[in-house]
Parts: structure tokens; sequence; C-alpha cells
């Protein structure tokens, strides 16, 4: 299937499943006495609430290559009550101009040598630095110490959704698993529509369907999520539950990677839990090396 084939299939399906998680109580929409037999709301109802046709709509919904202005994509993501991942998504899907830049041909993505610097500088923070489709591109000593030895994974597996659905420790690790492991597969539905002819992020869609159940599941539900910020409770085997939270940083001049900083809120068992992981890292074998993939990079 071509590349524009996909993408019409993925808006199809998209806009379907969007329009099915829609309250039509909260919609603001005329009373009606007709029975609803499916959820959400009905295709001439969010055309109604997005001042188009119901006939223009339902040539989108059905995946036929028209391309609608920004105000009409924006008035259907109103509608549609999407989150602005959600309607970053949309444009992506329906290739909007104004939308994300193309991007760059795939390539090996290696980490400059000033950025390992900083991330073995964040001490005691977990530090990881994720490219396309989450391959882990580096990880410093405290990250290898709270989640896993990334070095470990041969190169062409080190990706942290592959990791969390795939690994048992990852599993056993994450007390809110099923949060985490779901964000993953949302994550990498908003990178497919950023760039749905990615060869390796397709390879990995479809093993990850094929291997796991949970991921198959949720994949199929075509939600999109960009991660920004969040918490994470773990049962890690060594100082027990603790809760840290996460902040994403884009790097200036490289969208396709980011850095992600973990930290624990002050006075806190958490914060506690940290301390003597930082202090058993500095003087263990995770803390005589604090770089991952220095001498390899996952492929793109």
């Amino acid at each position: 299937m071509g590349v524009m084939a996909a993408l019409n299939r993925e808006l199809a399906d998209f806009l379907r499943r969007a329009r099915g998680q829609v309250d039509p109580s909260r919609a603001g929409l005329p009373s009606d006495s007709r029975v609803r037999r499916v959820k959400g709301l009905r295709r001439e109802e969010v055309a109604l609430l997005a001042g188009v046709s119901t006939d223009y709509y339902a040539r989108l919904e059905q995946g036929r290559r028209i391309t609608p202005s920004a105000a009409v994509v924006e008035a259907i993501g109103r509608a549609l009550e999407l989150d602005e991942a959600g309607r970053t998504h949309l444009r992506d899907l329906i290739g909007l101009p104004a939308g994300p830049a193309p991007r760059r041909p795939s390539s090996v993505q290696r980490v400059r040598p000033g950025l390992y610097q900083l991330i073995d500088a964040l001490d005691g923070q977990p530090a990881l630095v994720l490219g396309r489709r989450t391959d882990v591109l580096a990880a410093n000593a405290m990250a290898k110490a709270l989640f896993a030895d990334f070095d470990k994974i041969p190169p062409r597996q080190r990706n942290y959704a592959r990791w969390i659905f795939l690994d048992d420790q990852a599993r056993a690790l994450f007390a809110d698993w099923q949060d985490q492991a779901r964000a993953a597969v949302e994550s990498l539905r908003f990178e497919v529509g950023r760039d749905p002819g990615d060869a390796a992020t397709t390879a990995l869609v479809a093993e990850l369907r094929e291997r796991s159940r949970e991921f198959d599941h949720w994949w199929e539900q075509h939600r999109v999520h960009q991660r920004t910020y969040g918490s994470k409770r773990l049962r890690h085997p060594l100082v027990g539950e603790l809760t840290v939270e996460y902040e994403s940083l884009v790097l200036p001049g490289d969208p396709d990677t980011m850095l992600y900083v973990y930290t624990t809120a002050p006075d806190s068992s958490s914060r506690q839990a940290m301390d003597i992981l930082a202090s058993w890292t500095a003087s263990g074998p995770a803390g005589q090396q604090a770089r991952s993939g220095a001498d390899a990079e996952p492929e793109s």
C-alpha cells in the first residue's frame, strides 16, 4: 500500500474513532428525538458543528483525498473535541501545509558529545535521550539504574516502546504499567502521522502488534498522545516504591530528539529513594559508565 493510500485509511479511521468518543450531550446540539444506535456523534452532527456540509465531511471520513483549509480543519478539531496532539495528528493526516515541516530523510541518529556531557552532569537525576519512534539514543547512569541498562540491549532493538511491552522487568517495574504502555502506543500513533513512510517505524509497529495483544488492542483505538510532562509510579527492586515526575525538552535544531529528565518531590519518600539509588549508582558499576549508545546508535 502506498503512502497516500495509507494516509487516507489512517485519516478515515481517526475521524471515525474520534467522532465515537464525543458525548453528544456536551456538544450543544439541537434536541433530537431519534434513537442513537452508535456511540458518539453522527456524521451530520460533526458537519453541523464544524460548519461544513454533511457530504463534505463524509468524503473526509471516507478517506477521499480532499484538502480542507486550515480554518475547516480547526473547526473539525473543535467539533471532535480534539486536544492539541489530536489536532496536530489531524493536520498531519490531511497534509495541511501549515502543519509541521516535512521530516528529513531517514538516517542514523547520533547524539553529539555535548549532550552526553549534559546528561552526565545531571548528578542524581535520571535523564534519557529518545529519538524517532522512541529509540533510546542515550541514558545517564541514573536512568540506567532507575529503568534498565539499555547498553545491554542490541542497538537495533534499543527502543523504549519495545522495552516497555516486551521486557518482563519493565512490566514489573511500573506500578502504572497500563498507563505508561498506553501512552507509548499513542506516541507511536502520533509519530506515524508525522512520518507515515518511515519503514523502521512501520516495522516496529508490525512487530509489537504481532507480539503484544495489549499493543494491538490500543493501536486499534487510534488515540494520539504527545508526551511533554507527567509522572510514573515505580516499584524499584532496590529502593521500593517511588513516583518520578518528568519533563521533556525538544532540542533546538533537532525536533526528532527529545531529552527527558526525571525528578522527585522535595522532602518525599520518593526523594529519599532516589537519593539512595544515586548513592548506590555512584559507588556501583552503573556509575562507571554514564553513556548508552556511545558506540552504536539505533538505526533509523
